[in-house]
């Protein structure tokens, strides 16, 4: 019998903000696979660890993360052939994931190798909204407001469009289009209810006011978010 592959979201960074579903399968699983850049740690194996306490085969899913390569075809063609390998010897395979699966999660560039052939579980997990809602102390929408989900690489009058056609807004993947954000966001008059998250739930979270961040390129774990009554509330 073939095994299964687990797409895990471990959460937006806090070891303790994972599912008890994606615990108990991290605790026995046979093979755990992760994202991580070409050099260095993984941040998926990094809010995992303390949830994996025996000695798991281990599968490195290294890429580069430029805009520009990213997603790397030939990097998850590999990945899901080994992946594949284990499934098809009957050892399940949990592929972690930042935040949620399949909110922008880079599971699901696997997910569509593997899933014609194998049988996919997707645990879901707490995205990186929910968390800077949290830390923020502010909802992110009520009633009927019209909340939209902004990539900030997209042209500014896009972005610009977007934002003006709803209630409340989060910001993504800001990075190094903040000044762009910040000039669409003024000349929409609503830069004084925008609010900085980076790192949420990390150990150097930071939650501000964009007017007081003086950035010129925002992290990559960062995002902004914007309710146009100041308040989900009012």
């Amino acid at each position: 019998m073939s095994g299964t592959l687990y797409g895990i979201g471990v959460g937006p960074g806090d070891p303790e903000l994972i599912t008890l579903k994606a615990h108990r399968i991290l605790q026995t699983v046979p093979v755990v696979a992760w994202p991580a850049p070409l050099e260095g740690e993984s941040l998926a194996r990094k809010i995992a660890a303390p949830h994996i306490t025996h000695a798991p085969q281990e599968v490195a899913i290294r890429m580069p993360l430029e805009t520009a390569q990213f997603p790397d075809r030939s990097v998850y063609d590999h990945a899901a052939e080994e992946i594949g390998g284990h499934l098809e010897s009957g050892r399940d395979v949990a592929a972690l994931c930042e935040g949620d699966p399949f909110f922008y999660g880079s599971f699901m560039y696997l997910f569509g190798r593997v899933a014609p052939r194998f049988d996919v579980v997707i645990v879901p997990g707490i995205s990186s909204l929910m968390a800077a809602a949290a830390a923020l102390h502010a909802p992110l929408a009520a009633r009927n407001d019209l909340m939209t989900v902004v990539p900030a690489p997209l042209p500014e009058a896009d972005l610009s469009d977007a934002i003006s056609r709803s209630d409340s807004v989060a910001i993504i993947k800001v990075g190094r289009h903040l000044a762009k954000v910040r000039r669409v966001l003024d000349d929409l008059g609503l830069a004084a209810n925008a609010q900085y998250v980076a790192y949420a739930t990390m150990t150097d979270q930071i939650v501000s006011p964009l007017s007081e961040i003086t950035l010129e390129k925002a992290p990559y774990f960062s995002l902004i978010l914007v309710h146009k009554r100041g308040v989900a509330w009012r």
